[in-house]
């Protein structure tokens, strides 16, 4: 007779253990939502080398340009965030880290500090750092085993065609508020 684990454990912090399975995986999802309870909530996957856990309580993910700005705008309004981890490959496990966001645009002073820590990226617009307060892990049992074949280059390549100019015209022009009228990310200077 096989015996099963446990099937969820939340934690104190994110965990060695778990920092270095996070490093692994190859995409996170991203949910916000706003106060309203008539606005939208939103969950964004998200790729590349773009997060990173900074300590048990604290962790950044580089943000790209993209046609919207719902985490931005949620992150200002209210700063709820939860980020989720699947596994597709291995042993199944999903981890969830709860937590404060913060936007991090060029503007701030720890901007630079956090471009430091991500390969470069034309399409960075801004970070969003996360204050956990709390994390867990589930089973992932029923989540299908997925093979992963490349990081899709589609945006860095779309970013690296802009000027910095045209990316700042994008971003003042899609990007100024969310779809529920939050403001989002102001316009670059």
């Amino acid at each position: 007779m096989q015996t099963i684990k446990a099937m969820s454990k939340t934690y104190e912090s994110i965990t060695p253990e778990i920092s270095a399975w996070i490093r692994e995986q190859r995409m996170f999802i991203v949910a916000t939502a706003p106060s309203s309870l008539d606005g939208h909530i939103n969950v964004s996957p998200k790729g590349g080398d773009s997060f990173r856990v900074l300590g048990p309580l604290e962790a950044v993910y580089q943000d790209f340009t993209g046609s919207g700005a719902e985490t931005a705008a949620h992150a200002r309004e209210n700063g709820r965030i939860v980020i989720m981890f699947c596994a597709f490959e291995g042993a199944p496990k999903i981890v969830r880290i709860h937590g404060h966001a913060t936007l991090i645009t060029i503007e701030a002073s720890r901007y630079a500090e956090f471009m430091d820590l991500f390969p470069e990226n034309p399409g960075t617009r801004a970070f969003v750092h996360i204050q956990v307060d709390r994390v867990s892990d589930s089973c992932g049992y029923s989540v299908p085993l997925y093979q992963f074949q490349s990081q899709r280059e589609t945006l860095d390549r779309w970013a690296s065609a802009k000027t910095p100019e045209e990316l700042k015209a994008y971003r003042a022009a899609k990007n100024r508020q969310s779809i529920d009228g939050l403001p989002a990310l102001a316009p670059e200077t």
